[in-house]
Protein backbone atom coordinates (compact mmCIF):
# COMPACT_ATOMS: atom_id res chain seq x y z
CA UNK A 1 0.00 0.00 0.00
CA UNK A 2 1.24 3.26 -0.68
CA UNK A 3 1.45 5.98 2.11
CA UNK A 4 1.50 9.69 2.49
CA UNK A 5 5.00 11.85 3.16
CA UNK A 6 5.36 11.87 6.96
CA UNK A 7 5.21 16.22 5.82
CA UNK A 8 2.26 15.25 4.45
CA UNK A 9 0.60 13.60 6.90
CA UNK A 10 2.01 16.01 9.69
CA UNK A 11 0.27 18.69 8.15
CA UNK A 12 -2.87 16.79 8.16
CA UNK A 13 -2.82 16.08 11.67
CA UNK A 14 -1.99 20.04 12.64
CA UNK A 15 -5.22 20.57 10.42
CA UNK A 16 -7.52 18.00 11.48
CA UNK A 17 -6.16 19.29 15.55
CA UNK A 18 -6.48 23.23 14.87
CA UNK A 19 -10.33 22.26 13.34
CA UNK A 20 -11.57 20.17 15.96
CA UNK A 21 -10.50 22.63 18.38
CA UNK A 22 -12.42 25.80 16.52
CA UNK A 23 -15.28 23.03 16.53
CA UNK A 24 -15.37 22.58 20.29
CA UNK A 25 -16.23 26.30 20.40
CA UNK A 26 -19.71 27.36 21.74
CA UNK A 27 -20.14 29.48 17.88
CA UNK A 28 -18.71 27.71 14.63
CA UNK A 29 -19.67 27.95 11.29
CA UNK A 30 -21.08 25.39 9.39
CA UNK A 31 -18.20 25.68 7.09
CA UNK A 32 -15.29 24.66 9.99
CA UNK A 33 -17.53 21.47 10.35
CA UNK A 34 -17.25 20.64 6.60
CA UNK A 35 -13.24 21.42 6.51
CA UNK A 36 -13.46 19.15 9.73
CA UNK A 37 -15.00 16.66 7.67
CA UNK A 38 -13.02 17.07 4.92
CA UNK A 39 -9.75 16.41 6.58
CA UNK A 40 -10.72 13.73 8.56
CA UNK A 41 -12.00 12.26 5.09
CA UNK A 42 -8.53 12.55 3.47
CA UNK A 43 -6.43 11.42 6.62
CA UNK A 44 -9.02 8.11 6.16
CA UNK A 45 -7.76 8.05 3.04
CA UNK A 46 -4.10 8.79 2.85
CA UNK A 47 -3.79 5.88 5.53
CA UNK A 48 -5.96 3.32 4.15
CA UNK A 49 -8.25 3.44 7.36
CA UNK A 50 -12.30 4.22 7.61
CA UNK A 51 -12.48 5.86 10.56
CA UNK A 52 -10.90 8.88 12.16
CA UNK A 53 -9.48 7.17 15.23
CA UNK A 54 -7.83 4.69 12.73
CA UNK A 55 -6.46 7.11 10.53
CA UNK A 56 -5.08 9.21 13.84
CA UNK A 57 -3.31 6.36 15.20
CA UNK A 58 -1.86 5.40 11.90
CA UNK A 59 -0.51 8.69 10.96
CA UNK A 60 0.85 9.25 14.43
CA UNK A 61 2.41 6.14 14.23
CA UNK A 62 3.92 6.85 10.71
CA UNK A 63 4.68 10.37 12.06
CA UNK A 64 6.80 9.23 15.07
CA UNK A 65 8.90 6.84 12.47
CA UNK A 66 10.65 9.82 10.97
CA UNK A 67 11.63 13.06 12.49
CA UNK A 68 10.88 16.05 11.69
CA UNK A 69 14.09 17.04 9.90
CA UNK A 70 13.45 13.66 7.38
CA UNK A 71 9.78 14.83 6.71
CA UNK A 72 10.07 17.89 4.71
CA UNK A 73 8.26 18.03 1.73
CA UNK A 74 10.16 18.27 -1.51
Amino acid sequence: MLMAHPAVLRDLLDRYESLRAVAGERVVRAQIYRRLQDTAYTLCVTTGTRDIDAALRAARSRVAQYPAAEAVAV
